[in-house]
């Protein structure tokens, strides 16, 4: 029989409410094999007869048998008739005789490839899952057309039935490039065809393949200063080297480029509202930025997240349609134009570069689903998409200047907001002295998330900040953060 130390412990672990959800059989069985694992039933050692432990246990003996024979199939005991149940030999190299029971989760220390310490140091990249006042990049979606949406999934699963439940193809499926490469020929004046899109998952999934196909660890690319922290994360963990490029009120100062000691192999730009300073890339400044990649065979790798939502006039067209040497990959999203739980995003891509390009994606995560890509063709082919962004336009806008207003009339102490012409967050720098650190650990302890501007630059001659998001964020729920906002600045002014 079991020594009553070992009962009880079987008896604490089927207890445990944390395995709760397991059946009653199987919770004995891993207790069993947990007193297995830690040494505390050495090889050879006898289990109670069944009924012995049932009673002891206060549960069926079937429910016993039933652990039994689990732990029998898995190789941990030997069964013999006649005799009863014994701690298999087999069990020997797993066990750690000798070593006291774990009494809680143990923490060693693992060693990374330098990839992986880069990206664990970096932080990765962190969404706004249950977003708050001010979070950036995050739309509104309580507005979304969710019958719509429903009674389109619903013909494409009468329409494909069960073909609708295989792999999709890994540059995806073909209704949706087609649609996706219509819409951004008309709206953004891009050279697509649907053989040159390829469908992701996210932007960031586009970030990570241009940097890992397009260029090798120790590589120049140069980049915005400030940059969208996604990119510069994904080419700090892929090994390249980030050179940073200054801006001003016309974006990127592409003349840099030219004048650089050290050709680059890559740009990364975000010509239509650049993040985060919301500034667009002047037409000299595109077309120089196209001669360079010409001269220099190098890529350029333009990130389109949001050039749907432009209130002054209309975006200016993208730098992919004014190339026609194919140096440029255009990126795109529905993340932000959409809800985040779509997770499709994709890239039209130089025809040189679909082939490797879908190849390596088979590598991370083979394909994106066919029932939400099927469901966005007909969303889009529809007219849905487009009357849905103009709507949001409309509402994104007033949203802004109802930001902008509330900045100036409660927080005008303390910052100055830049209001952009586009996108779905308005920076703000400080004017008097005070701790960004500070203020976005203030800011999170009332429920405001802000994302500081300090680390998303490369240079340290520049004013200190943060990004506030509308998008998703009604007049009053604005009202009320701002508010709450002011009383954080007022306190760390006092100090």
């Amino acid at each position: 029989m079991f020594k009553h130390a070992q009962l009880e412990s079987v008896k604490a672990w089927i207890g445990d409410p944390a395995h709760g959800a397991l059946p009653l059989h199987a919770r004995i069985q891993r207790a069993l094999r947990q007193l297995i694992l830690d040494g505390a039933l050495d090889v050879g050692k006898p289990l109670p007869a069944s009924r012995a432990l049932a009673r002891s246990l206060g549960v069926s003996r079937d429910t016993v048998e039933s652990a039994y024979s689990q732990l029998h199939a898995e190789g941990f005991i030997e069964r013999r008739v006649g005799s009863g149940s014994f701690v298999s030999e087999r069990a020997q190299a797993s066990s750690r005789r000798g070593t006291a029971p774990r009494t809680g989760p143990q923490r060693e220390s693992v060693r990374l490839s330098q990839r992986g310490t880069s990206i664990l140091q970096g932080g990765g990249v962190r969404d706004f899952v249950a977003p708050r006042p001010f979070a950036p990049g995050v739309p509104e979606t309580r507005s979304f057309p969710l019958r719509t949406w429903e009674r389109l999934e619903r013909q494409v699963l009468k329409d494909y039935g069960t073909q609708a439940l295989r792999h999709s193809p890994p540059q995806g499926v073909e209704p949706l490039r087609r649609a996706i490469a219509d819409y951004v020929n008309l709206e953004r004046g891009a050279r697509a065809t649907p053989e040159r899109v390829l469908v992701l998952t996210s932007s960031q999934q586009a970030l990570a393949l241009c940097a890992t196909v397009l260029l090798d660890a120790g590589d120049r690319i140069f980049i915005e200063d400030p940059v969208y922290h996604g990119a510069r994360k994904a080419f700090d963990a892929a090994g390249l080297a980030c050179v940073p490029v200054p801006l001003d009120d016309q974006g990127m100062q592409v003349a840099r480029l030219h004048d650089a000691a050290s050709p680059a192999r890559a740009v990364f730009l975000t010509p239509s509202h650049q993040f985060p300073t919301g500034a667009t890339l002047a037409l000299d400044r595109r077309l120089a930025v196209i001669e360079w990649a010409r001269q220099n065979q190098a890529w350029i790798i333009e990130d389109d997240y949001d050039s749907e939502f432009h209130y002054a006039g209309k975006p200016t067209a993208c730098v992919q349609g004014l190339d026609p040497y194919d140096r440029t990959i255009y990126i795109g999203t529905f993340t932000k134009s959409l809800f985040p739980g779509l997770r499709i995003g994709y890239v039209v891509l130089p025809p040189q570069l679909v082939a490797p390009m879908t190849v390596a994606r088979t590598l991370l995560d083979g394909h994106s689903a066919s029932i939400p890509q099927l469901t966005l063709a007909r969303f889009i082919e529809g007219g849905h998409f487009g009357a849905y962004v103009r709507a949001m336009r409309g509402v994104y806008a007033d949203r802004l200047d109802v930001l902008a207003g509330l900045v100036r009339a409660h927080l005008a102490d303390f910052v100055e907001p830049r209001v952009p012409a586009g996108g779905m967050q308005m920076p703000c720098v400080f004017t008097r002295d005070i701790s960004e650190r500070a203020v976005i650990d203030g800011a999170a302890r009332v429920g405001i998330d802000l994302l500081g501007l300090t680390a998303l630059h490369a240079s340290t001659t520049h004013k200190a900040g943060f990004l506030m998001g509308f998008a998703a964020y009604t007049p009053d729920e604005m009202d009320i953060a701002v508010n709450a906002l002011a009383g954080v600045l007022r306190a760390l002014a006092c100090r």
